[in-house]
């Protein structure tokens, strides 16, 4: 089978699909025919060695979490699934890029009728860590929130997860993608110098902030006046110790997963590349 890998950290070119043994799915496990896969900021990261004191890589190692596809195999032990059913899952061994995965049963959901593979293959890692964030700042009814990355892949999730707890959203993303977030009910702002000032404008108080790019939004939060137990960040982990603030981090039609662009196995360099373009509404897919 095709498989992402790459034998040492570096940049996009270091990334190759080869060809690898399709695995055998153990006990309790599911074997995959992968449809679609998500791809993630977060693994660009690992794959450049920035994040190797907290998740280091084992050489040579594959790639993605993420991922939609048809069961074709189940290994001892498994009772949810059988070959054939259409899941949606993720995998913690690095792997979902690839046209067979091993998944654990207990990671995998039945894929709900109706949601396209794209959107089913980029779900899980986006969806959960939107969740998880909007959770954590404890939105309530006439709260208002910042989210900062509004467009992107999580942020497109936390805007609409925020709206549907009552809240009033100021989303920070470029103005190529404004005209998305107000279609969602999300006051757009845009970022760059002055943006606090321009949040000041449209928002008497802010009670909660969702970083999900990094940079200094953080402190920007507390200069808002934001108490540190209501700011959650999904990328800087440092500011947990530094501030005190937080760090953690669909398929009923009820939220929109946009998705940015397409890419099948071939081109995994070139959707990484656009991934680090920046200004993406929603997320980048592998197709296979």
């Amino acid at each position: 089978m095709k498989a992402v890998r790459f034998d040492e950290y570096g940049d996009v070119d270091v990334l190759k699909v080869v060809d690898v043994p399709t695995p055998t799915p153990g006990p309790g496990q599911v074997l995959v025919q992968v449809k679609a896969a998500g791809i993630n900021p977060g693994e660009a990261k690992v794959r450049e060695g920035l994040m190797h004191s907290r998740w280091p890589a084992t050489f040579p190692s594959g790639q993605g979490s993420d991922l939609a596809g048809v069961v074709a195999g189940t290994g001892a032990g498994v009772t949810g699934f059988a070959a054939g059913d259409e899941v949606i899952g993720y995998t913690d061994d690095r792997a979902s890029q690839a046209e067979y995965v091993v998944v654990e049963e207990r990671n995998l959901t039945a894929r709900p009728a109706g949601v396209p593979w794209e959107v089913a293959g980029a779900l899980n890692v986006a969806g959960a860590t939107a969740y998880a964030a909007v959770r954590a700042v404890a939105l309530t009814e006439g709260d208002t929130v910042v989210v900062s990355g509004a467009a992107g892949g999580v942020g497109s999730l936390a805007v609409q997860l925020a709206r549907r707890a009552g809240a009033t959203v100021i989303g920070l993303a470029s103005p190529a993608n404004h005209e998305w977030l107000a279609g969602h009910g999300v006051v757009p702002v845009a970022y760059g110098d002055g943006v606090a000032d321009r949040i000041r404008q449209v928002a008497g108080k802010v009670d909660a902030f969702i970083d999900t790019f990094g940079a200094d939004y953080v402190r920007m939060a507390l200069e808002l006046g934001v108490e540190p137990s209501r700011i959650d960040t999904i990328v800087r982990f440092d500011a947990v110790a530094e501030y005190g603030v937080k760090a953690e981090g669909i398929a009923d039609g009820q939220l929109e997963v946009p998705i940015a662009a397409t890419y099948p196995l071939s081109r995994v360099r070139d959707a990484y590349r656009r991934l680090a373009s920046g200004h993406i509404l929603g997320k980048i897919v592998l197709t296979f």
